[in-house]
């Protein structure tokens, strides 16, 4: 498995100015705990600003020569669109479904419509995301690619937070292609120190 990071440092310009995060004790999608928390319905509201970034990641993600971009939904397939743009390849989406009866981690799935499920039938595909902290929308986009027949290759994001993703490709054996990575506080619900001291719990849909 293959891991890269660009030096960009682009949390400070220019992904910075659309990219909002605050401090807390919040529980994200995955189920995990964590104390940072980014607001990424604004990620995409200037195009112009997120499209070098999409642009340089669809570079490092050329060399795969894969024929369709997966991304879910919601902000992450805008990431994912405006890669599939760069490579002149298919573009396909996968939509989250949350089972209220399913307890633990990773309780969240993500489907391709039905409609597009033939589209990636034997195809050479990479996933890509906009952030991706413990990973729930990635593993969930993959699972449900695998299913359908597709031959994953990489896995892209413009930032990853921790290192989750980096464990979840390198058993997949699949490459990582990042434009950055940040350390990051990642708890199972038993472990958060948030918890223990009684701090109060908000939900969010970081993934």
């Amino acid at each position: 498995m293959r891991t890269r990071c660009c030096e960009l440092g682009f949390m400070e310009k220019p992904l910075a100015p659309p990219l909002r995060g605050r401090q807390g004790h919040f529980r994200l999608e995955s189920g995990h705990h964590g104390d940072l928390w980014f607001s990424l319905e604004t990620l995409c509201l200037q195009p112009r600003v997120i499209r070098p970034l999409a642009a340089q990641l669809a570079a490092q993600l050329k060399q795969y020569k894969v024929e369709a971009i997966c991304g879910p939904l919601v902000e992450g397939a805008f990431v994912a669109l405006m890669v599939a743009l760069e490579l002149g390849c298919d573009f396909v989406y996968a939509e989250r479904f949350q089972d209220t009866t399913r307890d633990g981690l990773f309780p969240v799935e993500y489907r391709l419509p039905k409609a597009l499920q033939p589209s990636v039938k034997g195809k050479r595909v990479a996933i890509v995301n906009d952030v991706i902290n413990a990973g729930s929308a990635v593993r969930g986009v993959f699972h449900d690619l695998r299913a359908n027949g597709a031959e994953i290759l990489a896995i892209g994001a413009l930032l990853a937070l921790g290192d989750a993703i980096v464990h979840f490709a390198d058993e997949q054996r699949v490459a990582l292609e990042l434009l950055e990575r940040r350390a990051n506080n990642l708890w199972i619900p038993e472990e958060c120190p948030l918890c223990a001291d009684g701090v109060a719990l908000e939900i969010v849909g970081t993934s």
